[in-house]
């Protein structure tokens, strides 16, 4: 199983890298993450935020592998704790289908990109930068991967 991480926003500054790097490498083959980045769409005066959120939707949809279950970044979404998503992970490892993970830009994800999602993900209340997701995500991901193998990187 593949996950990718598909996202909103290129040119990430070196220490977003380096942070998403280190622990997206930390995963197993069988467990990969694999990021693939969507150009932020230019702003401009006469683009609404509607209009904006759309057309990164769309770019976001054309980047999404076939048949992945889809899993949205959202606010509103569930909220898992370290545990909850090490099952989460097992659930999605054991369907045999890779999965997609999707950020969203400034102005968040479009209706069509929450619509096409088959669970909504929300990492916190709070408001993170959208670089430091990408670290969070990679980071998240690993610890939930060593908790279902038993590794001792995760201390309850």
């Amino acid at each position: 199983m593949r996950i990718h991480l598909v996202a909103v926003g290129t040119r990430m500054p070196s220490w977003v890298v380096e942070g998403y790097q280190e622990y997206a490498k930390r995963l197993p083959r069988g467990c990969s993450l694999q990021l693939t980045e969507i150009p932020v769409c230019k702003r401009h005066k006469s683009l609404t935020p509607a209009q904006a959120r759309r057309q990164e939707g769309q770019a976001i949809l054309a980047a999404l592998p076939k048949d992945c279950t889809v899993v949205a970044l959202d606010v509103r979404g569930s909220s898992w704790g370290t545990e909850a998503l090490a099952g989460q992970l097992r659930d999605w490892m054991a369907s045999g289908r890779d999965v997609a993970l999707l950020v969203g830009g400034p102005d968040g994800l479009s209706p069509s990109c929450l619509d096409r999602a088959d669970q909504r993900w929300s990492l916190s209340a709070l408001t993170y930068p959208h670089s430091l997701v990408r670290i969070i995500l990679a980071e998240q991901l690993y610890r939930a991967w060593t908790l279902t193998t038993g590794h001792p990187y995760h201390r309850s």
